[in-house]
């Protein structure tokens, strides 16, 4: 099978001699071998395992993104960001705690801006409220 990993900047993994696949959706793990339906799923910040044909593994940490499997044999990841390593335990460690340390930024940052554009339609609702002729409160 092939593998092509892909992020915005770069092709992480285009490898094509690829006997299985290991990845996570919302559901759980799965793995994929060849002659696997097409399939269509989203990737959940997770680190995405395979095993060359000859027994060599590969490992890569994605920041969620889309996987594919097309004619049973070509499987394509699109992600927000890949990180391709040899040590298992240090992707799952530092790569995905980072990835989730920037999600949860994210988040805040989010939750920050909304308080603000509350907070400045508030002043305008008062200020309309206050002026003759408009909301007339």
């Amino acid at each position: 099978m092939r593998l092509l990993i892909t992020d915005p900047i770069a092709i992480a993994v285009d490898a094509d001699d690829v006997a299985s696949v290991r990845a996570d959706d919302a559901s759980g793990s799965f793995g994929i071998l060849s002659g696997h339906a097409d399939f269509l799923t989203t990737l959940a910040i997770s680190v995405v395992s395979w095993h060359h044909a000859d027994g060599r593994s590969g490992f890569c940490a994605v920041r969620n993104g889309i996987f594919t499997v097309s004619h049973g044999h070509d499987i394509s990841i699109a992600t927000r960001e890949a990180h391709v390593g040899d040590d298992l335990d240090q992707l799952e460690t530092v790569v995905l705690a980072g990835y989730r340390a920037h999600i949860e930024g994210e988040r805040t940052a989010r939750t920050a801006s909304a308080k603000l554009r509350m907070q400045a339609i508030r002043h305008m609702v008062e200020a309309l409220a206050g002026a003759p002729g408009t909301l007339g409160w």
